[in-house]
């Protein structure tokens, strides 16, 4: 005699097993959440405060003078004696876009004026200055 089948047996499960997908999306989006604030790059400036609206563009050189006195062009790390020769070489190639100065509230005020003496030696004309926004609830 024959066994009959039952027809449970028979029947094809058409759902897709999703957990083990999403399982990996979580795993891979907790890596990326604890990964992306380590992948900002740049130097550590602490910026004075003052009362001025956002400057908007998309292009620009931004020399940055941290609080060691050390000088950056961009993300590139120049010595203040090579600084003229190595922001003219920059500058003449991207001779449209504005220069930010960034500077540390701790540098001194002559090394500042230094360098933006040299950018205008250079024929900077659109120069700009980064700050952080006044706070007001300090006064």
């Amino acid at each position: 005699m024959r066994k009959k089948r039952s027809k449970r047996s028979r029947q094809i499960i058409s759902e897709m097993n999703l957990t083990n997908l999403i399982d990996v999306v979580f795993a891979l989006l907790i890596i990326f959440m604890i990964t992306a604030p380590m992948m900002t790059q740049g130097v550590q400036v602490d910026l004075p405060e003052t009362e001025s609206d956002n400057v908007e563009s998309n292009e620009s050189i931004q020399v940055t003078i941290n609080s060691r006195n050390e000088i950056y062009i961009d993300q590139y790390k120049v010595s203040l004696l090579d600084f003229k020769k190595e922001f003219r070489e920059i500058f003449t190639q991207r001779q449209d876009v504005p220069v930010f100065v960034n500077a540390d509230k701790k540098v001194p005020y002559g090394m500042v004026i230094r360098i933006i003496s040299e950018l205008q030696n250079a024929g900077v004309v659109k120069l700009g200055f980064l700050t952080l926004p006044f706070d007001r609830s300090e006064r």
